[in-house]
Parts: structure tokens; sequence; C-alpha cells
């Protein structure tokens, strides 16, 4: 099995979240850190790591997700499924 990555537009970060395996992932290129998604069979785990440090939130909702990404990422962020 090969390892694929492909970019997410902006607008349909939302839906990739709502529809993330469990052997799935999300990052988002923010500048000087890294943001995470992934899912669990019960939540969703977010991995923010900037300068060395991780710190981790747990969200029940892909809207909870995007509640909470709403104001830690930047405009020219990139993103990407793998």
């Amino acid at each position: 099995m090969s390892y694929q990555e492909r970019e997410i537009p902006r607008e349909k970060l939302e839906k990739s979240i709502q529809v993330l395996d469990s052997d799935e992932g999300i990052r988002i290129d923010n500048g000087a850190s890294r943001i995470f998604i992934n899912k669990t069979a019960r939540r969703y785990c977010i991995n923010i790591s900037e300068n060395g440090h991780d710190e981790f939130i747990y969200k029940n909702s892909a809207s909870e997700v995007m509640g909470f990404l709403a104001d830690k990422t930047e405009s020219s962020s990139k993103i990407f499924s793998y």
C-alpha cells in the first residue's frame, strides 16, 4: 500500500472532517505550526504542534472541530488529507 497525500480546498474541510476514517488524517500547515486532525471511534483528536510542543484537544463533532479551528488557522494555510 502506498502513502497518498492530497491537498484539500478550505471550503471542503468540514466535509473532509466528517468523513474521516480511523486510519486517515488531515494536516494543516499553518505558518510555524501544524495541526493534525484524526478520528477515533468516539471523537476527534486535534494535535497542535508548534516549536516541539504538542497540545491535544478532543471534540465530539465535525462542527465542534470547525468552531475550534476558526481562530487557529490562517487564510494562507495549506490543508492536506493523508
